[in-house]
């Protein structure tokens, strides 16, 4: 299944130097690295990001990345895909530059 990283362009430069993805800030204190599910991350990207230009949305292979996928419920009730390791660039199976959040859902596959 996949699941999506919403990312500012430099968070995804960073991610393709290292070979890896660690988190952002916010990840780091929330003690696992955010993401969505294809129906959610439009939804999320507005809501985080909504002033942001420029977005990339990782789609990655959640199943290879085994237990470390743990799907728990948010403040807002909804269940979102969580990730407690690191995420190998070789986990990522499409990217995609996006004009804005108001642009994700159109932007990725249904």
């Amino acid at each position: 299944m996949l699941i999506y990283k919403i990312l500012l362009p430099a968070e995804w430069a960073e991610w393709e130097a290292a070979g890896r993805f660690e988190g952002s800030p916010f990840d780091h204190e929330s003690g696992f690295i955010h993401c969505s599910s294809r129906a959610q991350v439009g939804a999320t990207a507005l809501g985080v990001f909504p002033d942001e230009p420029t977005l990339v949305i990782a789609a990655i292979d959640g199943d290879a990345l085994g237990e470390s996928v743990r799907w728990e419920e948010s403040s807002d009730g909804g269940v979102f895909p969580h990730v407690y390791a690191p995420v190998p660039r070789d986990a990522v199976t499409a990217v995609y530059q996006v004009a804005g959040a108001a642009e994700v859902d159109k932007a990725l596959p249904a």
